[in-house]
């Protein structure tokens, strides 16, 4: 039998005990703590809870968990490199190829379910620590990734990527020579409209469409491409894959955004002889950079090209 013991931080004061336990034990329902509480499982300095107790700073909250995880997260031995780990956050290296999160279309095999498998050998028993995904990378990009352990990590962490404080270059290899040495893509970014409605794109008549900023800067001209690193300054879906096509240099590979924004017929490559080394779009989230949300340190991580770039890159000065 498994107990679990936590002190009531500032931000949760004043919450009911359930809500506030399922904050933290976040692979139990709201409903499966409930329960505890009524069964007399869960007390607060000591004394047997109420239902309908609330809970305030610096009380220690300890729950008897007499029932197993509702919402369990599958875990799954898949590899991934690990960049960075301590008792708070997880920076990985992400894979082309490995999706994020669970879909209706992918139900498994993810890199959450990875990281799941990850966090369950460091506990007592399964579900006690569920990754915390923060953003997002497209399936077909590689990089740099950051996953809270913790509730409160997770909650500090969102903040800073909610309020744009999070750093992030990618490096990405374009079609085209790039004449600017550096500029700003200040262009709203929403939703296509018609059948490609999943996808995003600049036009006047996208639905929603949000302010998006993304900066680049030239890194090496080849002939026929260009490799750029870019910094969004906005979080948008496919952002700069969208702003690098509207300006009419889309990423080598990319299988939806074609010239000038315009979203292509299929997903064919069109650069057969860069095609025989990337068979997926040239994007690589190289670093991100934030404030740590527990140390309050500024720290920055990055993760190496992956080998199928490098050999992209050669490919074009070869031509």
């Amino acid at each position: 039998m498994q107990s679990a013991t936590v002190v009531v931080e500032g931000y949760l004061s004043g919450t009911r005990v359930d809500t506030f336990l399922s904050r933290h034990l976040r692979s139990y329902t709201s409903w499966r703590i409930h329960r505890l509480v009524r069964a007399g499982q869960v007390t607060v300095n000591g004394s047997v809870a109420t239902p309908d107790q609330r809970v305030f700073t610096g009380e220690v909250v300890a729950v008897t968990l007499l029932e197993p995880p509702d919402n369990l997260m599958p875990a799954e031995k898949i590899a991934f490199e690990i960049l960075f780990e301590d008792q708070w956050l997880l920076i990985v290296n992400k894979p082309a190829g490995l999706i994020i999160h669970p879909t209706g279309k992918d139900p498994s095999g993810t890199l959450t379910n990875a990281v799941q498998y990850h966090l369950d050998r460091q506990s007592d028993y399964p579900g006690q620590r569920k990754p915390g995904i923060v953003h997002r990378l497209d399936r077909e990009t590689s990089g740099v990734v950051a996953i809270a352990k913790d509730h409160l990590s997770l909650r500090l962490l969102s903040i800073e990527f909610q309020r744009e404080r999070i750093a992030k270059s990618y490096i990405a290899l374009v079609e085209g020579v790039v004449t600017d040495d550096e500029a700003t893509i200040d262009l709203p970014i929403g939703r296509s409209r018609g059948e490609s409605s999943a996808l995003m794109t600049c036009r006047g008549d996208a639905l929603d469409a949000k302010p998006s900023k993304t900066c680049y800067e030239v890194i090496e001209r080849y002939p026929q491409h260009t490799l750029i690193c870019a910094k969004p300054r906005t979080g948008r879906l496919h952002q700069i894959r969208v702003h690098l096509a509207t300006i009419g240099h889309p990423v080598v590979g990319d299988p939806f955004y074609g010239m000038c924004g315009e979203l292509k017929p299929d997903r064919a490559v069109d650069d057969p002889p860069i095609s025989r080394f990337i068979r997926r779009q040239a994007l690589h989230a190289a670093e991100i950079a934030f404030t740590h949300p527990r140390t309050s340190q500024w720290q920055t991580f990055s993760a190496p090209l992956p080998s199928d770039m490098e050999q992209a890159i050669y490919a074009t000065k070869m031509r």
